[in-house]
């Protein structure tokens, strides 16, 4: 590796030197041997560094497109301080820790022949400190459920741009309160005043929610962690664009531990129909059994040729049909994972919602591992890995249509975003 000086921009190219013998065994001169394998040389790839080497501001994207010889070829990967990252032709990389960061890119060519180049990146903290929490909500669209117009409230004559101010009021610069996103389909959108850096090895932001584990559960033989665990599906869009907008090309969702799963359905569809009077106490009398005080309510029918009902008990008498959406019908579509909740009292009296493995957000306890996320599982929507050097924006919907008896239905919450990164250091 050699540092060439012109015009005060650094080359970093890869140098390999060749060495043939000149013996010649051929009787008629030529010589049988082949070639040896071409190398890369001086000038066939390189990157150009500015002089005093490259600085950025954290969180702000960093590119490096290496200079290639025209002619040649090569494969090329790419490590941000020794994990490995991209393996794309060129680096987008946006780096959250101060101080020295070391890139090393790997050239290989097509004979096989490799070699690594290695710069380092001064990263320097922002002028005005980012915040490591939701900044903004560009969307809020809760699907029919016994909380919706009550977390967060909604009062008459509000709009959808008001409800998104009401949720941003709740979760986000680490408020501490929650919202509800209904039942199935049910969502938020959620934005940030940064991106949230993709870093390899390391969870990059965690979701918080009220997921809890039982004490009592009857079942003695539990397979897993349960209690109240509501999981909604992570979704996360990277702005590549920069135009400031989740475009719809750009979101990719994060597949958890039921993503491949043949119990998982992929490309479900769900419509709401609002009931004809949205404000009538349609729950049961007191005076019957206190497990069965649901009544049918706001019916739903699915692509799979299922349907039912969101049903009101008489816990909650609000409507659950979202008040500021004008529509008399509600869709969404999306991943459709299992159902997760087993009647473990076999009576209606308790129900356990049993956490997935990981991947999802209101599924696990907001102080362990289970509410963190890692871009590096970002999917797109044939289910081909992607990667996303940073990510600009979350969208979490209820990811299970089920009814839990007396529990209702089944609706994730949402508590706050928190990028792991900046929080960090």
């Amino acid at each position: 590796m050699k540092f060439f000086n012109s015009n005060k921009i650094f080359i970093i190219a890869a140098t390999a030197v060749v060495l043939a013998s000149c013996t010649n065994d051929d009787p008629a001169g030529e010589d049988p041997r082949p070639d040896p394998d071409p190398v890369p040389s001086v000038g066939d790839i390189s990157i150009a560094v500015p002089e005093g080497g490259f600085t950025v501001t954290r969180c702000n994207l960093l590119t490096i497109k290496p200079a290639v010889k025209e002619g040649k070829t090569f494969l090329l990967s790419w490590s941000v301080n020794g994990n490995e990252f991209s393996t794309a032709d060129s680096l987008d990389v946006f780096l959250p820790y101060e101080g020295e960061n070391t890139i090393a890119m790997t050239a290989v060519s097509p004979e096989g022949k490799d070699t690594t180049i290695t710069v380092k990146v001064n990263v320097t903290k922002e002028e005005k400190a980012y915040s490591p929490y939701i900044t903004s909500i560009p969307d809020y669209l809760p699907a029919p459920g016994q909380f919706v117009n009550s977390l967060p409230e909604y009062k008459a004559g509000d709009t959808r741009k008001d409800m998104n101010r009401k949720v941003l009021e709740a979760i986000g610069n680490n408020a501490g309160s929650m919202i509800t996103l209904g039942s199935y389909g049910g969502y938020v959108i959620c934005g940030f005043d940064h991106t949230i850096a993709n870093v390899s090895g390391e969870y990059d932001f965690k979701i918080l929610g009220n997921a809890f584990y039982a004490d009592a559960n009857p079942n003695p033989d539990a397979p897993k962690k349960g209690g109240s665990c509501e999981p909604g599906i992570v979704m996360v869009a990277y702005d590549r664009n920069r135009n400031g907008v989740a475009d719809d090309d750009e979101w990719y969702e994060l597949a958890g531990s039921e993503y491949s799963k043949s119990t998982t359905i992929k490309n479900y569809e769900i419509t709401y129909t609002r009931p004809s009077d949205d404000h009538v106490a349609v729950a049961p009398p007191e005076e019957e059994s206190f497990w069965m005080t649901d009544a049918e309510y706001i019916p739903w029918n699915d692509s799979e040729g299922n349907s039912g009902y969101v049903y009101k008990n008489k816990f909650h008498s609000q409507s659950y049909y979202p008040e500021w959406i004008s529509s008399e019908e509600l869709s969404f579509t999306g991943t459709l994972l299992p159902n997760n909740a087993v009647d473990e009292s076999g009576t209606g009296h308790y129900w356990v919602l049993y956490a997935y493995d990981w991947g999802y957000a209101d599924n696990g306890l907001n102080t362990d591992d289970t509410s963190n996320f890692d871009i590096d599982w970002a999917v797109d929507s044939k289910g081909n890995k992607v990667h996303l050097p940073g990510i600009d924006f979350v969208k979490i919907y209820t990811g299970v249509n089920q009814y839990c008896g007396w529990l209702g239905e089944t609706s994730t919450e949402v508590a706050g975003i928190n990028d792991l990164h900046l929080l960090k250091k």
